[in-house]
């Protein structure tokens, strides 16, 4: 709804120059709504704390889950709509400012600060979760002693150090109407079809749709979640050759190449890519042609045909460490009782290898860091130098800038004061805890100026590509350089370094959304800030508890064979801190390490994105070429370990069905329903997988048939390799 001043204030004002922002943001504001209610409150907090629980619950198991906000974002609605309809409209007095609990109809506004909280629980516990990833190492792997004090620090002071960075660059990437983050255009889309009036005549409603297929998810997932789990890797090839390893190699979902393989486990489709209901089709066809080349051409010739590095002594695919003779590589005993590398130890058991699928995913991050710069430099190098030289020196505001303008802005020393306190506390930990921290406190500021120097050129990209361009290998190969022997420190200085950087961006989405739903700027301010901060202690209580409370969590060897509590992606955090910390990348990826080659992929990576390029100069009226995305490529094989093969193919399936069969048919259907029903799949799994914990799995009561093994594959994990002898696996 515009107020007459708002139009006014349009009719003087220059148009928003972005086309995608002009068709989806409406350009007019209702200055007179509400904003922080008590409705706001109490949905937006209990939001927050509902999406950090799943999500730090979730990102524990075989399966992790990660919930999106886009769930509390429908499963508000009703319950917003529900409290305007029911809450008295008397007036109270506190601290002599005048409120009431129903202020009148739930509005847009109040659904949008609700859902920013939400978001809060989404950054903190959600995707990697690498704050309580450190301190799920520290404490489950490495047995450190940490106390509950220095690890709600680090958690915090990650979170705030972000949040400060945004704040001090709200300027530069969320006022110019250059920097339009692409992606929020989604959620303001679905905004306004929660809060436009359907008719019955038009079909099922959207909220109607949701809580059935909310209902069927939540019931359905009582089979995979714990009555029938092989429907989560569907190994039929292991069946038809029960006896042969190299079937079995290539047939597993869990320990293999998948081929054939099929999860029927939503938390399995969506558990590293997230919902590909929601992924661009030309993102799919892009991941899928990656994929493909990865796990059907590139490993099996280096596993089979040319043995590199030494891979057949190992699996084929684990996320594991491994010594010289196949065995699994026990840290405990290269480490000091100061959880340094222990050089004499190391030298005399053994060097660290990887399997072949683990060294080779790792090298196509190197390819997919530079491929990303190139890339982005070729592709949109122009643009972004134009709209950043444009949004940093000439600021140009458009109509949306011009009606938060109607509102109080937020003071700039506000977020110094939170950037300078998360400094300063985090320096003050490294001094009070520094034998559990290991990293010192010139190795903190190396990681505030790393991030400092960063965030700004990667949100450019971002808010007006879309892509982010990490830094994480590029960040553990210089300290892993500058201080190895040091798994801690290595893994402390990717947060604060690199992490921080993520969370800032996060923040600076939100506030673009903000922006763009004319929510009044001290109104964030106080929603992001508390969200924050109870994301953050809720993330780690909740973490806390589950370390301090299940039984062998993270410890494979020490869990029951059907246990879900096997944290592969903390593994694989833990594996960094080895590779890049203990270890250090000078012994595996320097003159004379085993995976030296493996760096000529940084060139490699840097130069395949220049012949797509070309071609699509060359041949202008191609359109489907610039649609090759090299990094986008790449992503095909990212994330493995922990993700599977059957991950990726499982996910790769769904959005091809979703996002090309359906909406090329069935248009209408996709628009009105596909983003509703990924909330829905999310949520009912979400709830089914707490209550089958609590009422059944933390009682033990376990099921013991042929129905609650995994994979049935037991060969998959063994090595071919002449005269390797590991227990359960024949000697060739």
């Amino acid at each position: 709804m515009a107020t007459k001043n708002d139009t006014g204030e349009k009719q003087n004002a220059a148009e928003c120059t972005v086309e995608e922002v002009a068709l989806v943001v409406p350009e007019t504001d209702d200055t007179s709504l509400p904003v922080m209610t008590f409705r706001a409150w109490i949905l937006g907090l209990g939001s927050c704390i509902v999406l950090i629980f799943l999500n730090t619950f979730f990102i524990y198991r075989t399966q992790p889950l990660a919930i999106s906000a886009i769930l509390m974002q429908i499963a508000v609605l009703p319950i917003g709509k529900f409290m305007a309809a029911t809450l008295p409209a008397k007036e109270y007095s506190l601290f002599g400012r005048r409120f009431s609990l129903n202020p009148g109809p739930f509005n847009m506004k109040e659904h949008v600060i609700i859902t920013v909280m939400a978001n809060c629980g989404v950054s903190t516990g959600g995707g990697d979760a690498y704050s309580i990833g450190a301190i799920t190492v520290m404490k489950a792997y490495y047995r450190q002693s940490l106390s509950f004090l220095c690890g709600l620090i680090i958690v915090l002071t990650t979170q705030i150090l972000g949040y400060g960075w945004a704040g001090m660059l709200r300027r530069y990437l969320v006022d110019p109407v250059e920097m339009w983050w692409p992606s929020n255009l989604a959620q303001v889309s679905l905004f306004r079809a929660l809060h436009e009036k359907e008719s019955k005549a038009q079909g099922m409603t959207r909220m109607r749709f949701f809580l059935i297929f909310l209902g069927l998810s939540f019931a359905y997932y009582a089979l995979p979640g714990y009555l029938f789990p092989i429907l989560t890797f569907f190994s039929w090839v292991c069946w038809v050759w029960p006896h042969n390893i190299t079937a079995q190699q290539i047939g597993s979902g869990y320990h293999g190449l998948g081929v054939g393989a099929f999860t029927l486990d939503w938390a399995g489709i969506s558990a590293y890519h997230g919902s590909p209901l929601v992924t661009p089709w030309s993102s799919i066809v892009n991941v899928g042609v990656g994929f493909i080349m990865f796990i059907y051409i590139i490993v099996p010739i280096c596993y089979w045909k040319y043995d590199t590095f030494d891979a057949r002594k190992f699996p084929i695919f684990s996320n594991k460490l491994f010594t010289r003779t196949g065995h699994e590589y026990d840290t405990t005993r290269v480490l000091t009782p100061q959880f340094d590398l222990n050089v004499a130890a190391y030298e005399s058991y053994s060097k660290l290898y990887l399997s072949p699928l683990f060294a080779l995913s790792i090298g196509s991050g190197f390819a997919r860091f530079t491929a990303t710069l190139t890339h982005v430099a070729l592709f949109h190098g122009g643009d972004i130098w134009k709209q950043s030289k444009s949004a940093v020196q000439n600021v140009k505001l458009d109509i949306h800038a011009k009606l938060m303008k109607s509102y109080k802005q937020v003071p700039q020393w506000w977020y110094l004061v939170l950037l300078i306190g998360s400094i300063g506390l985090s320096l003050v930990m490294c001094f009070v805890y520094k034998d559990d921290v290991q990293l010192p406190w010139w190795g903190f500021l190396f990681a505030f100026a790393l991030a400092f120097i960063v965030t700004l050129p990667i949100g450019v990209i971002q808010a007006t590509t879309n892509q982010q361009p990490g830094y994480d290998i590029i960040a553990q190969f210089i300290f892993g350089y500058i201080l190895p022997g040091k798994p801690i420190a290595n893994l402390l200085f990717k947060i604060y370094g690199r992490i921080s950087t993520i969370h800032a961006l996060s923040f600076l989405s939100d506030l673009k959304l903000g922006h763009y739903m004319k929510i009044p700027p001290r109104c964030m301010f106080t929603a992001q800030l508390v969200g924050t901060l109870v994301a953050g202690t809720v993330n780690l209580a909740v973490s806390w508890w589950m370390l301090e409370n299940i039984e062998n969590l993270c410890d494979i060897d020490g869990l029951h064979p059907e246990s879900p509590w096997t944290c592969p992606k903390f593994k694989v955090t833990f594996d960094a801190s080895v590779i890049w910390g203990l270890i250090g990348p000078e012994r595996l990826f320097g003159p004379g390490g085993l995976y030296r080659n493996l760096v000529w992929l940084f060139l490699i990576g840097a130069f395949l994105p220049v012949p797509v390029w070309i071609a699509s100069k060359i041949f202008p009226e191609k359109k489907w070429i610039p649609l090759i995305n090299i990094p986008v490529i790449s992503y095909g094989f990212a994330g493995m370990p922990p993700a599977t093969p059957t991950n990726i193919a499982s996910w790769l399936i769904t959005g091809m069905i979703f996002n090309y069969f359906v909406f090329k048919y069935r248009k209408q259907w996709w628009q009105k329903y596909n983003y509703v029903l990924s909330a829905a799949l999310d949520a009912g799994t979400a709830f089914m997988g707490v209550l089958l914990f609590f009422a059944l799995q933390n009682e033990g009561v376990d099921l013991k048939w042929w129905g609650a093994k995994p994979d049935h594959c037991p060969l998959a994990t063994c090595p071919t390799a002449p005269g390797i002898n590991v227990t359960g696996c024949p000697i060739f």
